[in-house]
């Protein structure tokens, strides 16, 4: 049996030309964030840029203003300012997860998108799938549950072979058949889906699904998640912090506002 693995792919990158331009439009060129990441400043600039706090000179309003980006972040989580989380991206690759674990992700809907593995076109052969604590912990169970798989691999040859589906050239035929014999296949089966979305909604669900009554493979998944998120952004989720309940980190934050 596999783990599910994580692979940050992507994320929004600051265009310093375009950056640059429109500080000089607003009266603030010699303004430089002490951001490590885009999408850290992008959540800074976006943020100053609502009150103009660049520097006390360019709103009468204000007396002074947070010095870097670690405490203007800090000040935006604190307050829940998190409309501005959101123009930041970020992309996932979620590989050997099931697909009780996809159906229960495309459940947050908001501010993402979603890429899955089609098994209309991927033609299954050997078939894998994580084996949950309770079922590793028995070992009964255990061997009826890699067994399950077992067999189910070997029909899934068994109705390639009987409908020649390497004997013949079309892609349309191997589509039908393949469609068809994916029936055959578990919901825990292994797969893999890109999902990618702003920062807003990844700290709402890395809260929501590392939560002790998440189910578990999900929980696993966001934890590998929050532990790339923090090590990525630190200032974005400077607030998180973590607890082992059985076996896999919790994560939490006081800002429940953002």
């Amino acid at each position: 049996m596999i783990e599910p693995k994580v692979f940050l792919v992507g994320e929004s990158i600051v265009n310093s030309e375009g950056l640059n331009d429109f500080l000089k439009h607003i009266g603030a060129p010699k303004w430089v964030s002490t951001a490590t990441s885009s999408a850290e400043l992008l959540t800074e600039v976006y943020g100053r840029m609502c009150y103009k706090s660049f520097g006390t000179e360019l709103n009468p309003n204000l007396t002074q203003v947070r010095p870097n980006n670690e405490s203007y972040i800090s000040n935006l989580l604190a307050k829940g300012d998190g409309s501005v989380l959101e123009h930041s991206v970020v992309n996932f690759f979620f590989c050997d997860v099931s697909r009780v674990f996809t159906h229960e992700l495309v459940r947050h809907r908001v501010g993402t998108a979603i890429s899955q593995e089609s098994l209309r076109y991927v033609r299954l052969t050997d078939m894998d799938g994580y084996m949950p604590l309770c079922i590793q912990e028995n070992e009964k169970a255990v061997s009826i549950f890699a067994k399950t798989f077992e067999e189910l691999s070997n029909l899934q040859k068994e109705m390639a072979e009987l409908f020649e589906l390497d004997e013949t050239n079309s892609f349309t035929e191997k589509k039908e058949f393949t469609s068809a014999m994916r029936r055959l296949a578990p919901i825990g089966l292994a797969t893999n889906i890109g999902w990618s979305t702003n920062i807003r909604n990844l700290r709402h669900v890395i809260e929501m699904r590392t939560a002790p009554g998440a189910e578990e493979e999900i929980r696993l998944v966001f934890a590998k998640v929050a532990e790339i998120a923090i090590k990525r952004w630190p200032n974005l989720f400077s607030d998180y912090t973590s607890y082992d309940e059985g076996g896999i980190p919790v994560y939490t934050t006081s800002n429940i506002k953002v």
